[in-house]
């Protein structure tokens, strides 16, 4: 199924330039595994102390109770330290928390629509697998980010479809929102994504994978990847 992206009017007014110029570095992704809401918070916190200056909450599960409240928690957390929270495809939840924005995908609400139900301020991601002609339109229709991958092999979703480097730069070049680059990202490979033009590097097992002994430590890693991207 296509992402349904639905043009209206005065799209660009809706973009908070502010919020935007925020999406820059280490952009971590919560685990889909169950998790007590003390050890999500500490993780993530953990997390953020190293440099991760996005969150997106991705929870998979049909416990709305316990998703709204970690999702409010987060919020709390991500703001004390000056990060954003993004929730990942529930623009729903996104509003009950107060959230910075909402990520889409493939199967989710459109731009249009969240925009209506979020507001001006929201950030929007959209993700654009190795689609070009998606992310286009995806910023066409009011997109604060989008996102290519996988571009590696990934442990969380190893049935991904797979993105290169020519498609970064080329998205480089023809979009001006900010890029972030998924799936299979390490420290060793993520260098060269940052060259190519992401703007964003996202992780989940790298960071939060067990056994993960130091948190801080692994996000600092990767934070240090955008201090010196290779040439």
């Amino acid at each position: 199924m296509a992402l349904t992206i639905l043009m209206t009017p005065n799209q660009c007014e809706s973009i908070d330039l502010k919020q935007q110029a925020r999406l820059h570095g280490l952009y971590v992704i919560t685990t889909n595994q169950p998790l007590t809401s003390a050890t999500l918070l500490t993780q993530v916190e953990q997390a953020i102390i190293g440099g991760a200056r996005i969150v997106q909450y991705r929870d998979k599960g049909h416990n709305h109770r316990q998703r709204r409240q970690q999702a409010h928690a987060l919020r709390e957390l991500c703001h004390h330290h000056d990060a954003i929270l993004i929730i990942n495809d529930d623009p729903q939840l996104a509003r009950q928390v107060d959230a910075d924005g909402v990520h889409l995908g493939q199967d989710d609400a459109s731009i249009t629509a969240a925009r209506q139900l979020l507001g001006k301020q929201a950030l929007i991601g959209v993700s654009c697998y190795n689609r070009l002609d998606i992310a286009i339109q995806a910023e066409q229709a009011g997109a604060n980010y989008v996102a290519f991958g996988s571009f590696y092999p990934s442990p969380t979703k190893p049935q991904a479809v797979m993105a290169t480097l020519p498609l970064l730069k080329r998205a480089r070049q023809q979009l001006s929102i900010p890029i972030v680059a998924i799936g299979g990202i390490t420290t060793d490979n993520g260098a060269q994504l940052i060259a190519a033009g992401a703007t964003m590097l996202a992780a989940i097992s790298g960071i939060f994978a067990p056994p993960r002994a130091d948190i801080t430590t692994a996000a600092r890693a990767y934070t240090r990847l955008f201090d010196n991207p290779e040439p």
